[in-house]
């Protein structure tokens, strides 16, 4: 079994294996020239993304601000009509698959990499041979349907997040998120800092009176 195969399946490999290393190089070259991109080079940027993305169906619509960093373009799979605002990463270490419909807002993470906690195991070490290695293993990331991930947010490997659910700004996801959930509502209109929140009825009915 292939070092890049062990990682794949969730198992400890060596992330200074060459084949791991030339598909990092080709994801992050890839991110470069998307992120050197203008504001008006939207077929570039399309371009580009179909490169990084080679397998996905982008629906209606594919929109990633720049900049971005995806670690390992083969890792990841992202749904239909997607939306990330800057500075959208994907630590590689293992899976990541998003579904359709998803928004995702600024400097949001993605990180399926884990370190061991023992502090010796976590060393870059030369074998006798002068060969770097250095271990670890991940576990995937995977997020539903429709679902709104807002600033500043953290998803750390392991984690599923439920279709239709909503992460609030700031968090640092370790544990399931069931479908649905959503982030602090006692009050259907009003949050706990007593700021309006528009209902899903209101927006669908912008919706549907809009010409």
């Amino acid at each position: 079994m292939t070092e890049y195969e062990k990682m794949h399946g969730g198992m400890i490999y060596d992330c200074l294996d060459e084949e791991l290393g030339a598909v990092q190089k080709q994801s992050h070259r890839l991110c470069d020239e998307y992120n050197a991109l203008g504001t008006g080079d939207d077929a570039k940027k399309q371009a580009v993304l179909r490169e990084l993305f080679p397998h996905d169906d982008f629906g209606l619509y594919r929109t990633m601000e720049r900049p971005i960093f995806i670690d390992n373009m083969r890792e990841i799979t992202i749904g239909k009509n997607f939306y990330s605002n800057i500075h959208f990463t994907f630590i590689g270490g293992c899976t990541a698959e998003i579904g359709d419909n998803v928004f995702i807002g600024p400097y949001c993470t993605l990180a399926t990499g884990i370190h061991s906690l023992i502090a010796e195991e976590r060393r870059i070490f030369a074998d006798e041979d002068g060969k770097l290695h250095d271990y670890e293993y991940g576990r995937p990331v995977r997020i539903g349907d429709d679902v709104w991930i807002a600033s500043n947010v953290t998803i750390c490997g392991g984690v599923t997040i439920g279709s239709r659910s909503v992460i609030g700004a700031g968090s640092v996801v370790t544990r399931d998120v069931p479908c649905g959930r959503q982030p602090m509502q006692s009050d259907p209109q009003h949050n706990r800092r007593g700021q309006y929140v528009h209902t899903s009825r209101e927006i669908l009915d912008r919706r549907s009176s809009t010409p």
